[in-house]
Parts: structure tokens; C-alpha cells; sequence
């Protein structure tokens, strides 16, 4: 059996080979690892843009137990297919760099995947694997903790029902707002410009409202531990 650990700054995710899956706030690991966590794993497979700390702390937890030692997924010029677009593949994140191998599992062709997180990344690949480049832009949270200095103001993983760009009638709705609208442009804009058999993948915590903006293209939850498997492999 496998774990597969997806490590960011606000959530852990974890997925096992046996179907069992769940997450837990990053910073409560200093609390108690997760049951799931206790069994024995051939394989232990980690994506971490959560920092050397929890990474450590990842290390030293496995390192007192029958399992072997986790292993680190890292941003590669070339894997699953897909051949990676920096000159310094160690400088793009490694979550973004997973996300597009999966993608490209999955579509074996002209895709682009939309990744809603704290920041948002938008990335294209050709048929042949080729990585076209892409753009970060900051995301929801990210945008409106910039802009509304009481943080209660903020809405946190919107449900698509809800979501409006109607003009707000104070300030604070009027940034919500604001960002919605601009949320809402880049989802028309990206899908006003892929080609009609280009496949389109959201995943992110706001991605299943992107998806839902954009009319068309697949939600996958799970896009970073699916590339985990492909960036990792054992």
C-alpha cells in the first residue's frame, strides 16, 4: 500500500492506495498525525510548497516508524511526457508542476489546466508534451485580504449558486464583487481561446466554481496526488 501526501501552507491532503483519503489544517500536525497515517506503506510520496519545517517534521515522524522514508516530488525539465518550459525547472512550484502532468495524463493532447488555489495558475501544454508557459495570479482570498482590511469580510470558498458580479453598493462588496468579476473574465477569457478539442482541467479549492464559470472542462480535486504518482514513481 501507498500514501501519497499533498503538503501546502493552509491544508495537508492525503491519499492512500486503498481508496482512503481525507486533510487536516496544515498547522495541526504539531497536534497528532491522522490515523491513515499509522499503517505500513511500501512507497511514501510527498508534493510540499508547505516549507522546510513541515517537511522536516514529515521526515522525522515516517523516520521513528517501519515505513521508509518519504519522498520528495521536485520540479523536473522533463517527466510523464511533458517537457517543462523554465530554464530553471527547480524555480516553478512543484504543486503547478504536478498539476500539469496529470493533466497531460489525462487529455494525451492540447490542454490547459487551471489550478484555484491561494494563487491561481493557468498553464498550457501542446500535443507533444511541450510546456507553453503560463501565468499566476493571485487568488480569491488572496486578492480580497489585499484589498478589505477586516477579514471577516471574506468569503471563503464560494458556492456557485451565491456567486454574483452585480455592482456592489458598499465597499466591501464592491471588492467582492470586483474580484468575482475579474474571476468570471479570466474563466471566459481562457475559454474563449482554446481550440474546440483542447481539454481544460480546474482543480483547487475555488475550482469547482471556476469550472462551473467556465461552462465546459473537468474538475479534478485530486490533480496534485494524481501527478504525484506520475512525478514520483516506485
Amino acid at each position: 500500500m501507498n500514501l501519497d501526501i499533498d503538503a501546502g501552507n493552509t491544508f495537508v491532503k492525503w491519499r492512500r492506495s486503498d481508496g482512503r483519503r481525507g486533510r487536516v489544517f496544515t498547522s495541526s500536525l504539531n497536534q497528532g498525525w491522522p490515523d491513515d497515517w499509522s499503517a505500513c506503506f511500501n512507497i511514501i510520496r510527498v508534493a510540499s510548497v508547505a516549507g522546510e519545517a513541515v517537511n522536516q517534521q514529515l521526515v522525522d515522524g515516517f523516520a521513528g516508524t517501519a515505513n521508509p522514508a518519504p519522498v520528495f516530488a521536485r520540479t523536473q525539465a522533463r517527466a510523464a511526457g511533458v517537457t517543462n518550459s523554465y530554464q530553471e525547472p527547480a524555480r516553478m512550484g512543484v504543486d503547478r508542476w504536478l498539476v500539469m502532468l496529470a493533466a497531460y495524463s489525462k487529455a494525451r493532447g492540447r490542454c490547459c489546466v487551471v489550478d484555484c488555489g491561494s494563487a491561481i495558475t493557468v498553464d498550457y501544454i501542446e500535443a507533444d508534451g511541450r510546456h507553453q508557459g503560463g501565468y499566476i495570479i493571485p487568488g480569491l482570498r488572496l486578492m480580497q485580504r489585499g484589498l478589505l482590511a477586516n477579514t471577516a469580510e471574506i468569503i471563503v470558498d464560494q458556492d456557485p449558486e451565491a456567486f454574483t458580479i452585480e455592482p456592489g453598493q458598499h465597499t466591501s462588496a464592491a471588492v467582492v464583487h470586483g474580484i468575482n468579476y475579474a474571476f468570471q473574465a479570466l474563466a471566459e477569457k481562457i475559454v474563449a481561446e482554446l481550440g474546440e478539442t483542447d481539454r481544460l482541467y480546474v482543480t483547487g479549492g475555488d475550482g469547482a466554481l471556476f469550472q462551473h464559470l467556465c461552462g465546459r472542462g473537468e474538475f479534478v480535486p485530486e490533480l496534485v496526488l494524481d501527478g504525484l504518482v506520475l512525478g514520483v514513481q516506485g
